[in-house]
Parts: structure tokens; C-alpha cells; sequence
């Protein structure tokens, strides 16, 4: 069988200007910059009127969500999260790097990986509805229009990210 040869990542420097333009066009186009957590919330929304359409009218948790627009799943940035998945799926095709596979270190097993992954997720979601935001919308759009809360949030993420690294190490070594 014949193994597929994985083309090489893009240059960082390259891709950071296209993302730099991408938020550009972002805010000329739609008024607003790039971020993940509307979509969730949109189709948060949708799911909770289905269900339970009184009961989503009257919390403006979700009633903001569905007004405004046709529908939420019609929102921009429902589509904009979608098309990161399948470009992002396409890409990993294209480039020979798609594959199920759990990344760990020898001192960690893969359903303990997979739990602490899935709970850095959850931690992650619930702090990004906690503060109106995601690290996507803060970090880009909030830093490219230099936002002090945005380049707090993003020391902070690094502060953090480094600190619980130097903490977990041994599960990687």
C-alpha cells in the first residue's frame, strides 16, 4: 500500500498576513470581525426554539439570537464556522495530513488524553459565554483594533497555556 506524502505547512509569516487581511475584509464587509462563539450560540438558539419556542422567546440569552435575522442558521457567522470545517477538513484531505488518530504522550492513556481534551473544550466553551466572547473574536478582532482587553486576554491565554504545559510535562514525556 502506498503511504501518501504530506505536503509541508504553510509559512506562519504568510498565513498571519492573510488572516490580518482576512479581518480586514471582515470589518469593511460585515461591520464585525471574525469569531467563532455566535455561530455556537446561533444554533444554540435554533436548537432551544425548536424545542421549546416560548421558552426561547423569553430569554434574552437566546431571543437576541433570534431576532434580527431570518433564522440563525442564516447568520454569517454560522456560515463562516461551517466553512472553516470543511475547508479545514479539505485541506487535511488535500495535504495527506487527515487522519483519526489521538495525539498524547507515553504517559498519559488515549481515554484519559480524550477527557482531558473534552474538559479543556467544556472550560473553554463555558468561559467564552461567560464573557461574550471567544478567544477567536477577542484575540484577532479585538486585538487588530487594538482592544487593551484583547491584548490582556491574550497575555493572560499565554501566561496560562505555559504555566499548565510546565505543569502537565511528565504526561508528555
Amino acid at each position: 500500500m502506498k503511504i501518501k506524502q504530506a505536503y509541508p505547512y504553510w509559512n506562519p509569516y504568510i498565513v498571519g498576513v492573510g488572516i490580518g487581511l482576512l479581518i480586514i475584509l471582515s470589518f469593511v464587509v460585515t461591520g464585525r470581525g471574525l469569531g467563532a462563539i455566535g455561530a455556537f450560540n446561533g444554533v444554540m438558539a435554533s436548537l432551544v426554539h425548536a424545542i421549546a419556542p416560548e421558552y426561547a422567546l423569553s430569554k434574552a440569552a437566546f431571543s437576541g439570537y433570534l431576532s434580527g435575522v431570518d433564522h440563525p442558521l442564516r447568520d454569517w457567522v454560522v456560515i463562516e464556522i461551517a466553512g472553516v470545517c470543511v475547508g479545514g477538513l479539505i485541506s487535511g484531505v488535500v495535504s495527506g495530513r487527515f487522519k483519526f488518530e489521538v495525539i498524547k504522550g507515553p504517559g498519559i492513556s488515549k481515554v484519559t488524553r480524550l477527557l482531558f481534551a473534552f474538559s479543556g473544550g467544556l472550560l473553554m466553551a463555558f468561559a467564552a459565554k461567560f464573557t461574550r466572547g471567544c478567544t477567536s473574536g477577542l484575540a484577532l478582532s479585538g486585538g487588530s483594533v487594538l482592544s487593551p482587553g484583547a491584548w490582556l486576554f491574550m497575555i493572560s491565554v499565554f501566561i496560562g497555556g505555559y504555566s499548565v504545559a510546565f505543569l502537565m510535562r511528565k504526561l508528555w514525556n
